[in-house]
């Protein structure tokens, strides 16, 4: 980490002011030379509209400011050969970190088409923002990059679960002034309260105020100087202001702040490990104030550009069209005198790279940006150790993420002295049954403490942040860099990271298309205190369409798994924690719930993905009147008592149970990996058999995912409609018409004859939910009959 050598640095030279100069001038040259020209990269001639790209794309306005910070950055790297990434928070900065990592040669490792000479200049130009080429974002093909910044908000989140159980790594977080009005990223200055100066890194947030966004002025630049540090101090920041038009006076400032700061976060680490705890640190911030598209036309046709939101996005856009415009863009990239920064081969000069650090300490090398490159396994223990022991089906009952959890709290045993995993959540890990982790390690905590707080500990693994965005950030942070984790939600919650874990899959999709990105730890969600079970909250808590939402997703990166008991729940846990490059869903009780399969059958049943449960049904021969398909907890529950009733009334009836674990078996082979082909789906199914599927979900989900296959038109799926309230547990399935009562009813519907030969039953099933309706009125809790329900086989 940085080394404080002195307590004030000294001032720089007027040779190193020239050299930070050139490089920024370099960088400044090829972001705009991406955004518009496709030939002619050095200007060796006239420049011609056919040297001009005929859509012009991409953003210029943020470009000057990081390619400034990435110059800056060079510099500290080097000089104190500090171990450090950057998160490049503002969106579309793509043409600065490319023309960066282009500059210190990592790119050209990477992509040997585009060497650091004229030829390679023309690539990455030419490339940019075009058809088969690379995106304006600061996407997975840069190198570099844990961030993309597509959707703004995420950058200081992601910072610091980079940050997090990486104790030499200095996480630089440029975050845009537009980035910082968004919900996810003022949440994020709390991050200070969880960051543990002892055990991991330090995060330097760069507040880069230029103005503006596309087309309004922003709220944080506008803050006086005075309101501004009320802000960032009231969340535990000490800000360091620079700022400024003429570059010179910007060199020198920039780099004095950038060696305060580092001395301030060497000195508070220092004193930290070696014992001298303070209540809290105060990091640094520094707030970067540069015109918007500084270095660009100052006006364009009349029109005031550099310092205004006009420079935005193209500021010249009509150059093909308009010879002024032309004339304009080619004094604009001359003025930054290319014949001094590159060669005849278009090579840099010295002097452009005389600040750039050298192998994994340059910015696009860092092995901590491919965090793949330094993932180790997890220290998974034998889930024998934990499995409840099962004599027979639903004979004994568990909380099934209690028993999760004690794996868990194994696994946070085992690898604390490596600090490679993190449980994250917001506040619930002991509502979700997952405390005897707190056996293990504390909830992280820097901030103030009282004699009635329980679990907070300074150098604690489990993050709880009442904010799903936050939770989500760092772990997505903490995974691109290696790590590994599980987030643990309410599942009607989940919901607000729905768009964050679009923008992760998007990352997990293009990275896996990459060689050169070493597969990372899969993100991982337990969805808990469920919709089945969130009777006593009531409709705002009961919603089950995250599941829905993900599997619209990507087929190659998601995964969802219901498992319906506490040994699959185990089986799966298992399996996403040692699984790469996936977002792994998985939805689980934590309610007591029946156990019905022993440790080895629920590895077979798990590995199946969905699986006949002979033991349950009364088929002769593999031909089943009728198939009773679940997937889900209180879906398979209700799927075996309508079984057992069924046994009982119907005993002649020969009726098959399935149980579906992974929802993407439903799916066609040829649309996902995991997919049954129409052979294996008919033989489970059957192709002309009635098929009465109790889903945990939203029931046309199932419709969705099997509508091509040939039973579909027999498939009758029951899931959550919608109808929800406070009510009784059994109450909550009546509603919906998953009950045990209205699935047996279903099937006297569908199976040929049964209408006319068992009308007495169903009646005496309409007559049980009648019942069920005026005993919940009376009494407040569910009938003896269901609530002391066992199965008998």
């Amino acid at each position: 980490m940085a080394k404080a050598t002195r307590p004030e640095a000294p001032a720089l030279t007027d040779e190193e002011v020239r050299a930070l100069d050139a490089h920024w001038r370099a960088a400044n040259y090829l972001a705009a030379g991406q955004i518009y020209l496709m030939s002619n990269p050095l200007l060796t001639e006239p420049l011609a509209p056919e040297h001009i790209k005929p859509r012009l794309l991409g953003h210029w306005g943020t470009s000057p400011g990081l390619n400034l910070v990435y110059t800056h950055l060079n510099r500290v790297i080097r000089a104190r050969d500090l171990n450090a990434i950057c998160v490049w928070g503002p969106g579309h900065g793509g043409p600065a970190v490319l023309a960066g990592s282009w500059l210190d040669g990592s790119y050209g490792e990477i992509y040997p088409d585009v060497p650091r000479d004229a030829s390679g200049m023309e690539r990455l130009f030419r490339q940019f923002s075009f058809p088969g080429g690379v995106p304006s974002h600061v996407a997975p093909q840069t190198p570099g990059s844990l961030h993309e910044g597509g959707e703004l908000g995420y950058s200081l989140a992601h910072a610091y679960g980079a940050a997090f159980d990486n104790p030499d790594l200095l996480v630089a977080c440029v975050i845009g002034d537009g980035e910082a009005e968004t919900g996810p990223l003022a949440a994020s200055w709390h991050s200070t309260a969880f960051l543990d100066p002892v055990h991991d890194g330090a995060v330097l947030p760069i507040l880069h105020l230029n103005g503006y966004k596309i087309a309004n002025p922003t709220v944080l630049s506008r803050l006086p100087d005075a309101e501004l540090d009320a802000l960032l101090r009231g969340f535990g920041h000490e800000p360091v202001h620079v700022g400024g038009h003429d570059p010179g006076t910007v060199h020198r400032a920039l780099a004095r702040a950038f060696d305060d700061t580092l001395d301030r976060i060497a000195l508070a680490q220092r004193a930290a490990r070696e014992g001298n705890v303070p209540e809290r640190v105060r990091w640094p911030v520094i707030v970067l104030r540069t015109p918007k598209g500084w270095t660009g036309p100052a006006e364009v046709d009349g029109v005031p550009v550099e310092g205004t939101w006009r420079a935005h996005q193209v500021p010249l856009p009509a150059v093909r069209e308009n010879p002024a415009h032309l004339r304009q863009l080619e004094r604009w990239l001359r003025s930054y005198r290319p014949e001094e920064l590159f060669d005849g081969d278009g090579r840099p000069v010295p002097e452009v790279l005389g600040c750039v650090p050298e192998g994994p300490r340059r910015l696009g090398a860092n092995p901590h940006a491919n965090g793949g490159l330094l993932t180790r396994d997890l220290p998974l223990p034998p889930l024998d150790t934990f499995a409840v022991r099962v004599e027979r089906p639903g004979a004994t009952l568990h909380e099934p993420t209690r028993v999760l959890g004690d794996l868990l709290a194994r696994v946070m045993h085992d690898t604390g002295t490596r600090r490679c995993f993190r449980l994250v959540g917001p506040d619930e890990t002991a509502s979700n049954r997952l405390d005897a982790v707190f056996d293990v390690t504390g909830k992280a905590w820097q901030a103030g403490r009282l004699p009635t707080d329980e679990h907070l500990e300074r150098h604690g693994r489990v993050m709880e942040v009442l904010s799903e965005h936050l939770c989500q950030g760092w772990l997505e942070g903490y995974l691109l860099t290696g790590r590994h984790g599980l987030f643990s939600c309410y599942e009607a919650f989940a919901h607000i990271v729905d768009s964050m874990v679009n923008q992760h899959i998007k990352w997990l999709r293009t990275a896996r298309e990459l060689p050169w990105r070493a597969p990372v730890p899969s993100l991982n969600y337990l969805l808990t205190s469920h919709v089945w079970r969130q009777d006593h909250n009531g409709f705002s808590h009961q919603d089950p369409g995250f599941v829905d939402h993900v599997l619209n997703k990507s087929p190659e990166v998601v995964r969802v798994y219901l498992p319906p008991d506490a040994n699959t729940l185990l089986s799966v846990a298992d399996h996403v924690l040692r699984s790469r490059d996936y977002v792994n869903v998985v939805v689980a009780g934590k309610q007591p719930c029946f156990d019905w399969l022993t440790m080895d059958e629920a590895r077979a049943h798990c590995a199946r993905g969905a699986g006949i449960w002979e033991w349950a049904g009364t088929e002769r021969d593999g031909a089943p009147d009728v198939v009773l398909a679940c997937a889900g907890d209180v879906p398979t529950q209700e799927v075996l008592a309508a079984a057992q009733l069924l046994r009982r009334y119907l005993p002649d009836l020969a009726v098959r149970v399935v149980n579906v674990v992974d929802m993407t078996r439903l799916m066609p082979h040829e649309e996902h990996p995991h997919g049954m082909t129409d052979f294996e789906y008919d033989g489970l199914f059957t192709t002309d058999r009635p098929v009465i599927f109790a889903y945990h979900g939203y029931p046309w989900l199932v419709h969705r995912l099997a509508y091509r296959r040939t039973g579909h038109r027999n498939l009758h799926v029951r899931g959550y409609k919608e109808s929800g309230t406070t009510t009784t547990p059994f109450d909550m399935v009546v509603r919906n018409d998953l009950d045990r009562y209205r699935l047996v009813m279903d099937v006297i519907d569908r199976v040929p004859g049964l209408a006319v030969r068992s009308a007495s039953v169903r009646q005496a099933m309409a007559d049980a939910r009648s019942r069920h309706r005026v005993w919940i009125t009376e009494h407040g809790t569910d009938m003896p009959e269901v609530s002391g329900w066992a199965w008998g086989g």
